[in-house]
């Protein structure tokens, strides 16, 4: 990557860490298109990687609000769909992979403008976990799934039952994605260099996230998925 992509990338994980520390998701969506037209080999590690550590401190700050009942049936079924989504990422050819993240990014985000309220019960959990287990393992985007099913909760509820779930599941990933040979060294230098910028939108994300209009963040945040899905896939 040149120093300008470096920048862009940069600015792009600040900007998503910030809206998902704010808000509870975001950072997938706001980030993957960006890293797929950048560079397609980043994912899904990429985003798996540098995840664990924002949905680490966004769920440890906010500790008491989570739904641990949902948390459990979500990641059962997460840890389940995952091997999944391995065979699904192996059956992608290369070349195709961007064409495929900016698919999955808009049909996210349509589903998310589309689905109606409900209050959450079993089955919405496992299907949720599984839809993610499938998805996140083979493109790094599993959020949306998860933002339905806890849209119309407390926010504070959204973002640390979130977290919680996202940790579990990226954990199996990424294991998985290195048993399969998906996942090197070489893969790590990219995470490393963006944990400062991680750092400061995560940190902000502390001083805002009780005044912050979560509902127009989260149309925000689906329009540029939109605009950005649209543009990787024209762009393979």
């Amino acid at each position: 990557m040149s120093g300008a992509e470096l920048a862009l990338l940069a600015a792009t994980v600040a900007i998503a860490a910030f809206v998902q520390g704010a808000g509870g998701v975001g950072y997938a969506l706001i980030v993957a298109p960006v890293a797929g037209l950048i560079e397609p080999a980043l994912l899904p590690a990429f985003l798996l990687a540098t995840m664990i550590p924002l949905n680490l401190y966004v769920a440890w700050r906010e500790r008491s609000a989570i739904d641990l009942r949902g948390a459990g049936w979500i990641s059962a079924a997460r840890l389940a769909a995952t091997p999944g989504g391995l065979l699904l990422l192996a059956a992608i050819p290369a070349s195709a992979l961007g064409l495929f993240v900016g698919a999955a990014t808009v049909l996210a985000a349509l589903a998310s403008l589309a689905a109606p309220g409900f209050r959450p019960g079993r089955a919405a959990f496992i299907g949720a976990g599984t839809v993610t287990g499938l998805t996140e393992t083979a493109t790094g985007v599993g959020g949306p799934p998860l933002a339905l099913v806890y849209q119309h909760r407390p926010p504070a509820e959204l973002r640390a039952t979130v977290a919680l779930c996202f940790l579990v599941g990226e954990a199996a990933s990424l294991a998985l994605l290195a048993a399969g040979g998906r996942l090197g060294a070489d893969d790590l230098g990219p995470v490393l260099l963006m944990l400062p910028p991680l750092a400061v939108g995560a940190l902000l994300s502390k001083v805002v996230r009780h005044r912050i209009d979560t509902r127009r963040m989260r149309l925000l945040v689906l329009a540029f998925a939109l605009v950005s899905g649209v543009v990787l896939m024209l762009g393979v």
